[in-house]
């Protein structure tokens, strides 16, 4: 299993840079990353992950990609109540709302993703591959509106 695979699975230094985002510091990540805010499924308490934007065609949209499929829990509370609020750049806590990309939009998404950053989808189709057993094609898209 390759270092980049190892890393996705250890949970600290995933967690890790919601320390900085909590911090307001989030923007030392740029656009690049964003803290989302969900509520849980069954606890109804906030959750906290940090994800990689696929792609910020407006200010108020952001997509987002569920590496770990339809099994990551982030996935699973915005399909329970899409209602969450989301951190990025120098914004932080934004009011927001998950859409779950249909395929025709996911797939339209990911070809301009391959485009943009053509080493970066490459790098990340093969961690993808290699730590769930997904093809990055069938990684489900989130889009999220903020207000």
């Amino acid at each position: 299993m390759s270092i980049a695979a190892r890393m996705l699975q250890t949970r600290w230094l995933v967690r890790a840079p919601i320390i900085l985002f909590r911090a307001r510091l989030g923007f030392l990540f740029g656009g690049r990353l964003l803290l989302l805010e969900h509520t849980g499924r069954t606890t109804g308490e906030t959750r906290y992950v940090v994800l990689e934007t696929v792609e910020r065609s407006t200010p108020t949209q952001v997509v987002i990609a569920s590496g770990f499929g339809r099994r990551a829990q982030w996935f699973k509370n915005l399909q329970a109540d899409p209602r969450c609020r989301v951190s990025i750049g120098r914004s932080s806590g934004r009011p927001a709302v998950a859409e779950v990309l249909d395929d025709g939009d996911a797939t339209a998404v990911m070809d301009r993703y391959r485009t943009a950053h053509a080493r970066a989808y490459g790098e990340l189709a093969g961690i993808i591959e290699e730590s769930t057993g997904l093809s990055i094609d069938d990684v489900p898209l989130v889009r999220l509106t903020l207000s």
